[in-house]
């Protein structure tokens, strides 16, 4: 127990600053989808190109699909992955088929998590990132059906 919260306090407090460069969203998604093998992950959005730090926009993106990926594992559903372009931001959303989230009052506290084998750095980190590239992120409970949607965006300016 130590251990894990010592290795991840150690990750909060280095996250260097983003290096920028033009990612494509959609050649982004095809990787992460690919690496989520427990549920069906779908894709869809525009061709799409952001300025980011490929890696951390990567690690956000695969954190989200992967606890979208648990909470779908409970309830035998799927991860719905989106983005489109609004007048002035990316929007990336990361939909998954599980129970949806009790209270969101906590999610983004570091060291809070609901899972046994959480260390509660994951959605604190992911907004950490959100924040470092002007962008934010949220959580909540679908209004479309069962589950919860992440919702990152990021401005295109």
């Amino acid at each position: 127990m130590l251990t894990r919260f010592t290795r991840a306090y150690a990750q909060l407090a280095r996250l260097p600053e983003p290096r920028k460069r033009e990612v494509r969203i959609r050649d982004l998604m095809l990787r992460i989808a690919a690496l989520e093998t427990r549920v069906p992950v779908s894709i869809e959005g525009p061709n799409l190109i952001v300025r980011a730090d490929e890696d951390q926009l990567e690690q956000l993106v695969i954190n989200l699909v992967k606890n979208a990926a648990d909470a779908s594992l409970e309830t035998g559903g799927a991860v719905g992955v989106e983005w489109r372009r609004t007048h002035d931001a990316a929007v990336i959303c990361v939909a998954d088929e599980g129970r949806g989230v009790s209270g969101t009052a906590n999610l983004f506290v570091p060291f809070f998590t609901t899972k046994p084998d959480g260390s509660g750095i994951g959605l604190f980190l992911s907004r950490q990132i959100a924040e470092a590239h002007g962008g934010t992120l949220t959580l909540e409970n679908r209004k479309d059906g069962r589950g919860a949607i992440a919702t990152l965006r990021l401005d295109l300016a």
